[in-house]
C-alpha cells in the first residue's frame, strides 16, 4: 500500500467540539501520522456538516442569520483541532460550493440510473438526529416516541412530498457485498447489527424534505432540498473534487471511515447504496467502516447538569497536548465504550510517562553524564553480550507489534507493544548495572560503553515509535538524544530501523524532565482548576488492598466443599482458551494487571485479573490461560474486566498457577 485516505465523520455544527469529537479526531490524527510515518501518500480529512432542519431552527431561535450561524461554528470546530496537536490535509464544509456540484452530480447520476423517484413520506421523523424511524425502532414515554439514538427527543410526525431513493432494490447486492469484504464493518460486533438490519429488510428511503429550505436544492426542483444524509455522506467524496481530478483518481476510495457507533447504519448502509447506484463498482467502495464507542467521564454520561463536561481544548491547556493524546488513546480499547477519568489521568501519567519512559530517558541520559561525559568515544559492540541480543530483539518485536496494531486500527494496542519495549530496557539498565561495571575501572569500560550505547539506541526507537502518539514528546526525546526530528517523507518508511548503536555521547543533553511527576498537591491544583467535583470513591478491591497492607484481615475460613450444582447449571458456564495478548500493571496496585486476551473473537477482551503478586506482566504475554467468557462485566479500580483467568492458589497470596491446556490450542476454543 502506498496510499492511505482516511476520514473522520463531518461534525455537526449545532454542537461544540467536546471530547468525543476530540477523541474521534485524535484517533485519526494519530492513524494518519503512523501512515506517512511508513512512507505513505496519506490524506486525512475532517470538515463540519451544515446543511438541515435543526440548524434552521437553531439559527431562528437565536435571531441570527443562518449562514452566520453556520460560519461561526464551523470556525470553531476548525480552530480547535490545531492545539491538540491535530494535522488535518482538508477541512470539508457542506455548504462549500465544490461540496454542493458534487452531490449534485451525485443525485443526478442515481436518478438516470432509475433509483429515484418522487412520492410523498409519512412518518416519523427525528430532527435531533436527521434520522427516520419506525414505531417499533422508538422507545415509548410520556412525552411521546423518542429517538433510539440519545437525542432524548420525541419523534415528529412528517407528511409532505419527496423524492425516494431505492435502498430495497439493493438489499442483496448489500449483503453479498458484506460477506466478500468481511472488514468493511469493524468491530465484528457493528458488523453483526449491520448485517441484521439488511436482512431485515430495507425501506425505500426518503431523500428530500418541502418543509424548510435550509439544504442543497435537488437539481431541476428547487421545491426540495436533499435529505441531510445524503448531502453528508458525500463529502467524503466531494473533498477530492469532481471526476477525472487528481485528487480523485489518486485517493478514492477511502482506506478508512472513523465514525461513531451511533451513525454506523448511515455509513455503512446507505453511503454504500448510494454509491452502487451512482454506478460505482465494489472495488471502488470505502474499504473500511470502523464505529468506535463512547465516552463517559469518571464513570458517568457526560451532562452539564452533573458539572462533568470535559473542554478538551482546557485539559490540553492543563496536561499538555500530547499527554491528553496518550491518555485517550492508551485508555480506550479502540471500538469499545470507554471512561475519562481524570484520576485515572493522572495514575497513567505518573505510572507510565513519568515512571516508566520519563525515567528511562532521564536515567539513560544522566548516567551518560557521569560515566561518559564530554562527548567521548564509546565502543558500542566489542563487550556486547546476551541482554544486549535480547533487549534488540524485543525492540525487533515492539516495532513489528506497533506496525500491525495500527494497520488493524487498535492504537492502545500498538501503544502497549511500545511500553512492553519501554518496560523491557528498564529492566536492561537494571540488569546491565553500568554503575556496577564502572567501579572495575578499565576492565568495565567497555561493557559501560555497550550499555550506554544500547539504552540510547532503544531510545532513539522509542521515539519513533511514539510519534503517531506524541510528536512533541518525540522530539523533545530526539533532541536530549541529539538526533534530528523526525520529518516523515512519502516513499520512505521511517519504521523500518536498524540497531545502529552509537559510537560517541556528543550532542546528549538531560535537559528538563518531560514528564515531571504530578504530586498530590499539584493533582489537587489542577482538579481544582479543571472544575473536577471530586474524585472518584475508592474501589472496594483498592480498600481491600490496603487493608491487607496494614494486616487488616481475618483469618481464612476452612475451605469447605461447595454446593452440588447439575450438569446444566456447568454447562451455562463459558470457558475458553484465550491467549494473552499484552499485559500491564494497573497503577496504584500491586495485585492487580489489565491483560487483553485473545479468545477467539476479533479483538482481544480486556480482563482485570488479581494475578500480579506472583506474575510479572512481562511473564504472561504470549501464555495460553482459560478465561471464563460468560462472566457479567464487573469494574476493577474503574477499569472494566469482561471476564475471568483461572488460577490455583497456593500457600499464600502470591502462590498462584494458572491453568491452563496441556498442549497448544487454539484461541477461542471451549473447555469442557
Amino acid at each position: 500500500m502506498n496510499r492511505y485516505y482516511l476520514t473522520t465523520p463531518i461534525y455537526y455544527v449545532n454542537d461544540v467540539p467536546h471530547l468525543g469529537t476530540a477523541y474521534t479526531t485524535i484517533v485519526a490524527d494519530a492513524i494518519s501520522r503512523y501512515h506517512r510515518l511508513r512512507g505513505h501518500d496519506t490524506r486525512f480529512l475532517t470538515g463540519t456538516d451544515e446543511h438541515g432542519e435543526k440548524i434552521e431552527r437553531s439559527a431562528k431561535e437565536k435571531g441570527i442569520d443562518v449562514r452566520k450561524f453556520v460560519d461561526d461554528a464551523s470556525a470553531r470546530f476548525r480552530d480547535a483541532w490545531p492545539p491538540l496537536g491535530v494535522e488535518f490535509d482538508d477541512f470539508i464544509r457542506t455548504t462549500d460550493k465544490r461540496h454542493v456540484e458534487v452531490v449534485q452530480d451525485l443525485w443526478e447520476r442515481c436518478r438516470k440510473n432509475g433509483h429515484i423517484y418522487e412520492g410523498t413520506y409519512e412518518g416519523l421523523y427525528c430532527v435531533g438526529c436527521e434520522g427516520y424511524y419506525t414505531e417499533k425502532e422508538l422507545t415509548p414515554t410520556p412525552e411521546g416516541l423518542l429517538c433510539p439514538m440519545g437525542t432524548h427527543k420525541p419523534a415528529e410526525k412528517v407528511k409532505e412530498p419527496t423524492f425516494f431513493f431505492r435502498l430495497s432494490a439493493f438489499e442483496q447486492r448489500l449483503l453479498d457485498f458484506y460477506e466478500k469484504n468481511p472488514g468493511f464493518v469493524s468491530p465484528e460486533s457493528r458488523r453483526n447489527e449491520v448485517m441484521s438490519f439488511v436482512k431485515g429488510g430495507l425501506q425505500d428511503l426518503s431523500i428530500s424534505r418541502t418543509s424548510f429550505s435550509w439544504g442543497i436544492p435537488v437539481p431541476g426542483d428547487t421545491r426540495h432540498v436533499m435529505y441531510v444524509w445524503f448531502d453528508a455522506l458525500t463529502n467524503y467524496l466531494s473533498a477530492l473534487g469532481p471526476e477525472g481530478t487528481s485528487l480523485r483518481s489518486r485517493f478514492w476510495p477511502p482506506d478508512l471511515h472513523l465514525v461513531g457507533k451511533d451513525i454506523l447504519r448511515f455509513h455503512a448502509v446507505y453511503w454504500p447504496a448510494f454509491l452502487f447506484a451512482a454506478g460505482f463498482d465494489e472495488a471502488h467502495l470505502p474499504r473500511k467502516v470502523f464505529a468506535h464507542g463512547w465516552l463517559t467521564i469518571n464513570g458517568q454520561k457526560m451532562s452539564k447538569s452533573l458539572r462533568n463536561v470535559v473542554e478538551p481544548l482546557k485539559l490540553a491547556e492543563v496536561f499538555g497536548t500530547d499527554v491528553v493524546r496518550y491518555y485517550l488513546l492508551r485508555e480506550i480499547n479502540f471500538g469499545q465504550d470507554g471512561d475519562f477519568s481524570h484520576a485515572q489521568l493522572v495514575a497513567r501519567y505518573n505510572a507510565e510517562l513519568a515512571d516508566s519512559l520519563g525515567n528511562l530517558l532521564n536515567r539513560t541520559l544522566g548516567l551518560c553524564a557521569k560515566l561518559r561525559g564530554g562527548g567521548v568515544a564509546i565502543d558500542p559492540t566489542s563487550a556486547r553480550g546476551e541482554l544486549e541480543a535480547r533487549l534488540e530483539e524485543q525492540a525487533a518485536t515492539a516495532v513489528l507489534g506497533s506496525m500491525a496494531a495500527w494497520d488493524e486500527v487498535a492504537p492502545h494496542r500498538a501503544i502497549e507493544s511500545t511500553w512492553t519495549l519501554i518496560r523491557a530496557a528498564n529492566k536492561y539498565v537494571d540488569e546491565a548495572a553500568p554503575w556496577a561495571e564502572a567501579k572495575k575501572g578499565d576492565a568495565g569500560k567497555a561493557r559501560v560503553d555497550v550499555i550506554l550505547a544500547t539504552a540510547l539506541e532503544t531510545l532513539r526507537w522509542i521515539s519513533a515509535l511514539i510519534w503517531p502518539v506524541m510528536p512533541e514528546v518525540s522530539a523533545k526525546i530526539r533532541a536530549q538524544l541529539g538526533v534530528l526530528p523526525l520529518a516523515p517523507k512519502q516513499g520512505e518508511d521511517l519504521l523500518r530501523l536498524h540497531w545502529e548503536p552509537r559510537s560517541d555521547t556528543s550532542g546528549l543533553s538531560l535537559g528538563t524532565p518531560v514528564f515531571p511527576k504530578i504530586d498530590a498537591d499539584r493533582q489537587a491544583a489542577i482538579f481544582a482548576e479543571l472544575g473536577v467535583v471530586a474524585a472518584a470513591p475508592e474501589p472496594s478491591s483498592e480498600k481491600a488492598e490496603k487493608a491487607d497492607k496494614k494486616g487488616d484481615k481475618k483469618p481464612k475460613a476452612p475451605l469447605e466443599p461447595a454446593a452440588e450444582i447439575t450438569y446444566e447449571e456447568f454447562a451455562r458456564l463459558d470457558l475458553r482458551i484465550g491467549k494473552v495478548v499484552s499485559c500491564e500493571r494497573v497503577p496504584k496496585s500491586d495485585k492487580l494487571l489489565k491483560c487483553q486476551v485473545d479468545v477467539g473473537e476479533p479483538a482481544p477482551r480486556q480482563v482485570v485479573a488479581g494475578i500480579g503478586k506472583t506474575f510479572a506482566p512481562e511473564d504472561l504475554v504470549g501464555k495460553q490461560v482459560v478465561v471464563v467468557a460468560n462472566l457479567k462485566p464487573a469494574k476493577l479500580m474503574g477499569l472494566e474486566s469482561r471476564g475471568m483467568i483461572l488460577a490455583a492458589s497456593g500457600e499464600g497470596e502470591g502462590d498462584l498457577a494458572l491453568l491452563a491446556p496441556g498442549k497448544e490450542r487454539a484461541a477461542g476454543v471451549r473447555v469442557k
